[in-house]
């Protein structure tokens, strides 16, 4: 399977790339019913994570920086990346998840990310 990607200058180069990296994670990276995808989404500001059940296309828990739980809070955005991984996790146990199957989209495992999957795997899910 072939996809192509424009290529720009600055950032559109960085986005392009970014959305290269995506692909080739999702090329091997599916969610099932038994162990469904935790996916999440950065932008400058927010971060979104959701658990996805790929076989029927339905979000089966979610979490964001605009969650009114989380909203108000103080801290920078590692701390309230921390906070998103946790509740998410907490949605997913509610949901009866044990276990997920993480996909970075493209981003690099680190900062923020790196901090939310490590505040999910601290509040009991698996991966």
């Amino acid at each position: 399977m072939s996809v192509s990607v424009k290529i720009g200058k600055g950032n559109a180069y960085k986005n392009a790339a970014r959305k290269r990296r995506a692909i080739r994670v999702r090329k091997r990276v599916t969610g099932s019913e038994v162990r469904p995808r935790l996916v999440v989404t950065r932008s400058n500001r927010h971060m979104v994570a959701q658990v996805i059940d790929d076989a029927k296309g339905h979000t089966l828990a979610s979490a964001s920086t605009l969650d009114v739980s989380i909203r108000g809070n103080e801290g920078d955005k590692t701390e309230l990346a921390k906070k998103v991984g946790a509740l998410v996790a907490e949605r997913a146990k509610a949901a009866g998840i044990e276990s997920v199957v993480f996909d970075r989209a493209g981003n690099r495992y680190a900062g923020r990310i790196a901090a939310l999957a490590d505040a999910a795997r601290e509040a009991g899910l698996d991966f």
